[in-house]
């Protein structure tokens, strides 16, 4: 099957099989899932956006309060931040989204898995949801991704949270240079289509300790199909071939830079080490920092310490927001301010 065959149809078997349904459901019942959720590991109610692109995103929202947006990385879905929904939502309205063809999400055919694309899809989901005052909590891909939408709508950002990530252009590093080139080039498509090979090698690197068999069967859920595993492999390449997209992101920083920013690091991270973090501390002074026992996937080695560290500093920075648990009317023509696709 070619390149591009796949991206026509991953995840289009799914879409036929459920059916389109118009811009936001809860549980709905007929509707079949991608896969089976071990509700032990992730009791929360599913919900669905179906967004202009075709996408239908599945995203967690739970609690009332604050409002914090949870973005992941790759290979992950929202599964990655269940530790920490389950300690925050007590006092805080948390929002966790999957990208499409991640996690519940399903992308529509031909779909391109590029960052600028998800991003795009973040941003409309946060016109539709009406989300306003709220703090993006990033780490991986979701960085930049995150960051691309702060900078879309920094007034709707009052803090953000940054882990094990970057925010410029890795075209010219050496070591990114190969990753990419080994995991998003033939031989990462090839792994990723055989057996998965992406996936499995974060998932080896990722954590000090490999979480449990349970846990690991829903992080490999979205991605048992081998027609829903090309995204596994685009992301690493976009590491380098994103440069547009990575330096756009980079030159919009200069408008968040008196935003008040939480720098939770995985201290073991076989990716994002000391350079990376101490770049983001020179570009915002207004951070504090907190160094974690964890590789690349801190939010669910220390999920609930990290928990701990965001409301600390919530409530120390009073980020404490009026009236941001409340949940908008959805509307079917919500204004969209979309992300700049010229940086696709």
């Amino acid at each position: 099957m070619s390149y591009k065959a796949i991206l026509d149809n991953t995840d289009s078997n799914y879409m036929k099989r459920r059916g389109l349904y118009s811009n936001c459901s809860s549980d709905q019942k007929g509707i079949s899932m991608k896969f089976t959720i071990d509700k032990e590991l992730y009791p929360f109610k599913n919900n669905f956006m179906k967004t202009s692109d075709g996408s239908e995103v599945h995203y967690v929202d739970e609690g009332v309060g604050q409002i914090i947006l949870m973005l992941h990385g790759n290979p992950t879905w929202s599964f990655l931040y269940r530790k920490m929904i389950m300690a925050l939502k007590g006092h805080f309205r948390c929002i966790a989204p999957d990208y499409p063809g991640f996690g519940l999400s399903l992308a529509p055919s031909g779909y391109d898995y590029l960052p600028a694309s998800h991003a795009d899809v973040v941003c409309e989901f946060i016109e539709t949801l009406k989300l306003n005052n709220f703090i993006l909590v990033m780490q991986d891909w979701g960085g930049p991704i995150g960051l691309k939408i702060a900078e879309t709508f920094p007034e709707r950002v009052s803090g953000m949270v940054i882990g094990n990530s970057w925010a410029w252009p890795l075209k010219g590093n050496l070591r990114f240079e190969v990753f990419s080139w080994l995991m998003g080039g033939p031989i990462g498509r090839w792994m990723a289509f055989s057996f998965n090979g992406v996936w499995r090698f974060f998932m080896k690197e990722g954590f000090i300790q490999k979480p449990g068999k349970k846990e690991m069967a829903m992080y490999e859920a979205p991605f048992i199909d081998k027609a829903n595993r090309i995204q596994t492999s685009i992301f690493p390449r976009q590491l380098v071939k994103a440069y547009k997209f990575e330096k756009a992101v980079e030159l919009g920083l200069q408008a968040l830079r008196e935003k008040p920013v939480l720098l939770l690091w995985g201290n073991k991270d076989f990716a994002f080490k000391q350079s990376e973090l101490e770049r983001f501390k020179a570009i915002f002074p207004d951070h504090s920092y907190h160094a974690l026992a964890a590789s690349h996937f801190w939010q669910d080695e220390q999920g609930e310490l990290a928990s701990s560290y965001i409301n600390d500093w919530v409530r120390n920075k009073r980020l404490l927001g009026s009236m941001t648990g409340l949940t908008m009317p959805l509307t079917n023509d919500s204004y969209y301010r979309s992300c700049d696709k010229n940086d696709k």
